[in-house]
């Protein structure tokens, strides 16, 4: 329930409050006062989009902020869906700079558009011009099936069922399309996965055998200096080896005279080890040396072929093309599995499906068993509204499985005796059409949740019996719900239990729109005048009495 809307700098409205009653409150005034600028602000707080011309002094923001008591909605898992405090009086602000941008907050907590559509859907129900032509779409007509019939569990489990056949049924698809596109490729990724195969690569392969074949292509002019450095160390006549035995005999001859000459001969003598050692790895060093043509001709062959497939495929390394060959051989296996995998999403495909026929099956029965309450509802409060000759009926046929279920509905309309009912948008004038919606409002009122219920001059049209029949049919809503509703029906104006009167403001430079709280003699005065002119006559006063006393 709507407990205070607080408008500030918003198109003609400089600084506006009010408090409505939980019951039924009634806008009126003048024409062009300002009365839907009201409508407009309260769309804000409901998500709509926000443009820079609604500021009203561009050296201020636009602010406009609701308090909502929604204990008794149900909406906490929703704030904790949003990651939103939820409090018991819910807060709304919207706030829009000369720009046009805006910021929206709920209970102090920046939050998005969606959010507040979302929350706003939960919260009010505002009847415009623009819904009265929504009306005459069949997607609305089927939410209001919907909401007559009760049927959100059956809705909500075939919504379930069918995104989970449009994701079965997208699998198979894919499948049949990858089978496709595999078939024409599956003869050529054969043969590379075969000439890959064959190769049996190693990881490392490669650069063990660029290195094996730089030892074999200069075997003999490493052979050579391997002996050089053999018949230096060792096997010449005056090796290395057999002067390091002169120089230690040297200074072991003069020892004696000094402890500098033994540690001398010492470092020669570990020297001499030393290079013991390094003949001893030359030789075998040697003796691995060989002049190989054949061999050498087996790593230039294996190299050969490693530098071909990189370049066919691509790559640099062994490692990628061990990676290609893997990948090729997913496909292949995937190619000899494909038939069985498109089989077996053909049937969980199928299953689903029947899954979604049978929860659509549930649907439709459920919407076909409020078909005749509807009409005959619809017909029997329009002919207490003045339509005595006006019918309604559902025009139902079976559908292909989609969002909304396997249902074709359209609601024909007829305002008169002996045509036969046809489409709402042909068929009904702008008067019937608003009586059309009134009666549907109110059979609906008692199905939904919504604290607040607006009407934006839905009594377009009307007058005298009939208006006073709504009027009633508003008290009867209001009893439940809270009602806000704009009118220039004095019959309407009424029965209200709060009274709000829109007004401009002349008094300063620039026009503003105002609103005040009527009391009971206002009241009383507004009415006279809604019925007789600014200049009411005690006849038009008498009268107001008896529809105020009514």
């Amino acid at each position: 329930m709507l407990q205070s809307l607080s408008i500030e700098n918003y198109t003609l409205i400089k600084q506006l409050r009010i408090s409505p009653n939980k019951q039924l409150n009634i806008i009126t005034g003048e024409t062009g006062a300002g009365k839907s600028i009201m409508l407009g602000a309260l769309g804000l707080l409901l998500g709509n989009r926000a443009e820079s011309r609604v500021v009203f002094d561009e050296s201020k923001k636009c602010i406009i902020e609701g308090v909502f008591n929604i204990s008794a909605y149900k909406l906490s898992e929703l704030f904790e869906e949003y990651d939103i405090d939820y409090e018991v009086e819910c807060i709304i602000r919207r706030e829009v700079n000369a720009k046009g941008k805006s910021r929206a907050f709920v209970n102090d907590t920046p939050t998005t558009l969606e959010f507040l559509k979302v929350l706003g859907l939960r919260l009010m129900d505002i009847h415009s011009q623009h819904e009265t032509l929504r009306l005459s779409t069949q997607t609305y007509q089927l939410e209001v099936i919907d909401i007559l019939a009760g049927n959100a569990v059956q809705k909500s489990a075939y919504q379930t069922d069918f995104k989970a056949y449009l994701e079965k049924r997208k699998i198979h698809k894919d499948l049949i399309e990858e089978g496709g596109q595999i078939s024409k490729e599956a003869d050529y990724n054969q043969f590379l996965f075969d000439e890959l195969d064959k190769a049996q690569l190693q990881t490392d392969e490669q650069e063990a055998l660029e290195a094996e074949l730089a030892k074999l292509e200069h075997a003999e002019e490493i052979k050579t200096k391997l002996n050089e450095a053999l018949a230096l160390t060792d096997q010449s006549e005056f090796n290395i080896i057999s002067m390091l035995h002169e120089l230690k005999n040297a200074l072991a001859q003069i020892g004696s005279f000094g402890e500098e000459y033994n540690a001398l001969k010492e470092r020669v003598e570990s020297v001499q080890i030393e290079l013991k050692d390094i003949v001893g790895e030359l030789e075998t060093e040697d003796g691995k040396v060989d002049v190989d043509p054949q061999r050498t001709l087996e790593c230039q062959e294996r190299l050969n072929l490693i530098y071909k497939l990189q370049q066919k495929h691509q790559v640099n390394s062994n490692k990628e093309l061990i990676e290609i060959y893997e990948a090729l051989g997913d496909k292949v296996l995937r190619m000899s599995n494909l038939d069985e995998a498109i089989e077996e999403a053909k049937k969980a495909e199928d299953a689903a499906y029947a899954k979604a026929q049978k929860s659509a099956a549930a649907l439709t029965k459920s919407r076909q068993s409020v078909f005749e309450q509807l009409t005959k509802q619809v017909s029997k409060l329009l002919a207490s509204l003045g339509m005595p000759n006006a019918s309604l009926t559902v025009d139902y046929k079976s559908a292909e499985l989609s969002t909304s279920g396997a249902d074709n509905i359209e609601l024909l309309f007829s305002a008169n005796k002996g045509i036969a009912p046809s489409n709402l948008a042909k068929a009904a004038s702008g008067g019937e059409f608003s009586r059309l919606m009134f009666a549907i409002k109110y059979i609906l009122a008692d199905k939904t949740a919504l604290p607040t219920i607006v009407f934006d001059e839905i009594d377009t049209g009307i007058s005298g019996e009939i208006a006073l029949k709504m009027a009633e049919m508003m008290q009867e809503m209001a009893t439940n719900h809270q009602v806000i509703t704009i009118t220039h029906l004095p019959q309407i104006a009424a029965k209200c239990q709060a009274h709000y009167y829109v007004y401009k403001d002349e008094s300063e430079a620039t026009t503003s729109s105002q609103i005040k709280l009527l009391n009971q003699e206002e009241r009383l005065t507004e009415i006279a005048q809604m019925i007789g002119g600014k200049q009411a006559s005690s006849t038009a006063y008498d009268s107001a009495r008896e529809l105020m006393q009514g």
